[in-house]
């Protein structure tokens, strides 16, 4: 395993993190804690989750819960670098229960802490940005980190201004500042390329990339005019609706060079398209989200894959730098 710096930090976490959007949902307790001691013993030690994992708006947050579970079992938690979020509506029927406001930032902290099952939260992330002011979201975020309950704060989804707003504002207040930005970046989208990516190698700001693999779009699974594989990501709706649009023409093109590339390598279209996420600059982890072991293990593989500078440019003719190729439910002005 490789471990790299979280941005500024002196923490240093695996270049692979585990993503667990899925557990509860796709992924059942016992077969999430099994990939996650299979992740642990493979070197993963950064693990990405959120209090809507596992519940989408029904505020039962089970992701939380099973990593928690997970982590207690095997007693591996100060080994971990544990990462969660808050905004998204966790009570349809209470107005407050979303946002980034102070309110609601403290009490999801707190609730986090518990289904966690631990007395901090390494890298506490706001999962999108709000209409919320930001000196008042960033004073509750400082709060949380003088109370031991966080240890860094970051961001996800976050326009280059706005997260550069909250680093003059940490400046001006004095408050701990954004340590990291994740973001949706993978070679069917590199828009990020544009402006957040040099924003964050000027600032020391981490690149943390979710859906590397474009919700499996990238692991050769798919085909033109052939119907979805069963049990994959886009047969169930929030599946279908993140990354089915991603399948364009372009896409499949691209798919088809790195099929040729991955068989001169030995190695598989997933493993080739996470081995140069992990070379891009700025990033010290990519989150991966298997949904079987047998996924984890071959995700583990890119490691040992090299993208040389003929593959980059090969690859970039079709993958254009600072664009997108597919349809993006992410960035809509792609």
């Amino acid at each position: 395993m490789i471990y790299r710096n979280l941005g500024r930090t002196g923490v240093k976490i695996s270049v692979l993190g585990l993503g667990t959007m899925i557990f509860g949902v796709q992924v059942g307790e016992d077969n999430a804690i099994a990939l996650i001691n299979l992740a642990i013993e493979n070197g993963i030690n950064f693990i990405d989750t959120a209090n809507v994992y596992g519940s989408f708006g029904e505020g039962v947050g089970r992701s939380e819960e099973i990593v928690g579970n997970a982590l207690k079992k095997n007693g591996k938690r100060e080994q971990m670098v544990i990462a969660t979020k808050v905004f998204f509506d966790m009570d349809p029927n209470d107005p407050n229960a979303k946002g980034l406001s102070r309110k609601h930032i403290l009490h999801q902290c707190d609730a986090s802490l518990q289904r966690l099952q631990t007395n901090y939260i390494d890298l506490y992330q706001l999962h999108r940005a709000s209409e919320v002011p930001i000196d008042e979201t960033l004073r509750a975020l400082d709060d949380t980190i003088r109370a031991g309950k966080v240890r860094y704060i970051g961001t996800s989804e976050f326009s280059t201004w706005q997260i550069m707003e909250a680093l003059w504002m940490s400046d001006k207040l004095g408050l701990n500042r954004f340590i990291s930005e994740q973001a949706f970046y993978n070679l069917t989208d590199r828009s990020i390329e544009r402006e957040r990516i040099p924003m964050a190698l000027k600032y020391g700001i981490a690149i943390i990339p979710f859906s590397p693999l474009a919700g499996g779009v990238l692991t050769g699974k798919y085909a033109r005019n052939k119907a979805y594989p069963g049990e994959s990501r886009l047969t169930y709706d929030v599946g279908a609706q993140l990354y089915g649009p991603s399948l364009t023409e372009t896409v499949f093109d691209l798919l088809d060079l790195l099929a040729e590339l991955a068989e001169s390598k030995g190695c598989t279209i997933s493993q080739l398209a996470l081995a140069w996420t992990m070379a891009q600059p700025g990033i010290p982890s990519v989150i991966i989200g298997p949904r079987t072991q047998e996924q984890l293990l071959d995700n583990l593989g890119a490691l040992d894959i090299e993208v040389t500078e003929e593959d980059r440019k090969r690859i970039d003719e079709i993958a254009k730098p600072r664009q997108c190729i597919g349809d993006s439910h992410w960035h809509s002005g792609c």
